[in-house]
């Protein structure tokens, strides 16, 4: 009979363990060993994992991405330039056509910038002009035309120059002792 290969000793464990020991004294303690890198624009590098690697498609059977690139077999959206446009429905009229046309937009449309009455109490001054009411951040745009409407009431009173008003804007205004100048 062949004798029993021996089991691994004490012995063994225990120098398996003095080396963790030695190696987790190693660790501990700063390290001296590499200096700190310069930051210049040849050491720069992305962090980890932010960036990937190109898609190689139609490189052979082992990447996974061969023959057919990863468009599966023919069809419409496996051909060169092959996608719908954003309201296609497979070829059902499409709901842009299918519902009627109805209005028309206005080339000379003048978009204006509306403030109401009740609006003019953040104002601190008594005379009202874009720059007072760009200011007080009621307007976006100093240079754009403003119309001055008649929600609210006029608190004190205003002396409104270069703003169109509403009718009703208009007569509150003058109500409250304010003036109006063009």
């Amino acid at each position: 009979m062949a004798k029993k290969a021996a089991r691994p000793s004490a012995s063994r464990k225990a120098s398996t363990s003095r080396g963790e020991s030695r190696s987790r004294a190693k660790r501990s303690g700063p390290d001296t060993t590499t200096a700190p890198v310069r930051l210049t624009l040849s050491t720069l590098t992305p962090a980890p994992g932010s960036t990937q690697a190109r898609k190689r498609v139609g490189r052979g059977p082992g990447s996974g991405l061969g023959k057919t690139s990863g468009k599966g077999n023919k069809g419409h959206k496996a051909r060169t330039g092959g996608g719908t446009n954003p309201g296609f429905e497979g070829g059902q009229m499409p709901l842009y056509r299918r519902l009627p046309k109805r209005g028309f937009t206005n080339p000379f449309r003048i978009e204006t910038q509306v403030v109401n009455l009740t609006d003019l109490k953040k104002v601190s001054a008594g005379d009202i002009s874009p720059e007072t009411l760009y200011s007080a951040g009621l307007i976006g745009k100093p240079d754009s035309k403003v119309k001055l409407l008649g929600t609210g009431e006029a608190d004190r009173s205003y002396t409104v120059r270069g703003l169109a008003l509403s009718a009703s804007a208009r007569a509150k205004i003058e109500a409250a002792g304010g003036k109006i100048e063009a």
